[in-house]
């Protein structure tokens, strides 16, 4: 609610940050100087998810991030699941829930050659994103995004290197061509693979396995203030890291994010794209904000804000309403 002054509070959108560091604490420091002190240290603050992969910081980023709520007690802090993060809480073994991991390969078995899905230590009782997340794929270059993969199709060679542990897929594509050499490579695969899952397990703190397995899979704030054209708007907020899906019964997904069920193989809530784009007809008045699509994107109550997408040479953006400002880590407000 807005507070006795009729002074609408502020709500901060952070975008997907990606293991980047140094992006993350410029942007903040960018957000504290943008915000007058009161407002910055009583604002709802809005992770819209996929802390991990593709950057070089990931550790760093999760100690960060955890300190938050110590650091500025004052403000509410939201941690959303992206689907990086829902894949790496899936090979780490932190999902919410009871679910038969197998039942969730079977409608996608026919892409485990090509995705190069884990298949060392602990794989049987493994969620289906966490064997993509921790695997190596076959293909060397992700034509969708015009660089080269990193590790698994998640990119989440460097989030093991963050915390101290070779993810493995170059000690073994190392081995090629001769059948001496590929029998070595079954061989060495599998301990390599084995060892990794152990290394990982201890490497990652408790603290991090705790911030993966609380994570919410979607966030509701009611009476947020946004400034359209017609005026001061005060509008329900929904917050999920993706969208909501096309189609579908509004009501019914929400349901299900808030019950993080890991018993599916992919939530599209998390994860899809043109699926999830849209504000869902049935919604009104109600602001939808999502990161993950590797876009800016403002339409109407429609808010994306993903300018990084996780490559190296991009901003990680903010949006703060009810003023609709955008905020990224390069600016320079010297």
């Amino acid at each position: 609610m807005t507070d006795p002054n009729n002074k609408p509070r502020t709500v901060i959108c952070v975008g997907d940050i990606h293991g980047y560091l140094t992006k993350l604490l410029n942007l903040w420091s960018n957000l504290r100087s943008q915000i007058d002190p009161d407002s910055f240290n009583t604002a709802t603050v809005i992770f819209l998810g996929d802390y991990c992969d593709r950057g070089p910081d990931t550790r760093k980023v999760i100690d960060f991030l955890i300190t938050l709520p110590k650091r500025y007690s004052n403000q509410k802090h939201v941690f959303l699941s992206g689907n990086h993060d829902f894949a790496f809480g899936g090979f780490v073994g932190v999902l919410a829930g009871e679910f038969e991991a197998k039942e969730t390969w079977m409608e996608y078995a026919d892409n485990e050659e090509r995705e190069g899905w884990y298949k060392g230590e602990g794989y049987e009782k493994m969620h289906l994103q966490g064997r993509r997340w921790g695997g190596w794929i076959k293909a060397k270059f992700n034509a969708a995004k015009g660089v080269d993969y990193k590790g698994s199709i998640y990119d989440a060679a460097p989030t093991f290197e963050s915390y101290g542990v070779a993810h493995g897929s170059s000690e073994i594509n190392t081995l090629r061509c001769s059948f001496l050499k590929w029998l070595l490579r079954l061989v060495l695969s599998h301990a390599i693979l084995v060892e990794i899952l152990e290394e990982l397990m201890k490497a990652v703190p408790e603290a991090h396995k705790k911030f993966l397995a609380d994570m919410v899979w979607v966030h509701e704030e009611d009476d947020v203030c946004i400034e359209t054209q017609e005026g001061v708007k005060h509008c329900k907020l929904i917050a999920v890291h993706a969208g909501l899906e096309r189609g579908k019964n509004v009501r019914e997904q929400l349901e299900f994010l808030k019950a993080r069920d890991a018993r599916v193989p992919k939530v599209t809530d998390l994860s899809g794209r043109k699926d999830v784009w849209d504000i869902p007809k049935e919604l009104t008045e109600t602001i939808l904000v999502s990161g993950h699509h590797g876009k800016l994107h403002i339409e109407g109550l429609r808010l994306i804000i993903d300018e990084g997408g996780g490559l190296e040479g991009n901003p990680v953006a903010a949006i703060v309403l009810p003023s609709m400002k955008i905020v990224r880590d390069t600016d320079n407000f010297s």
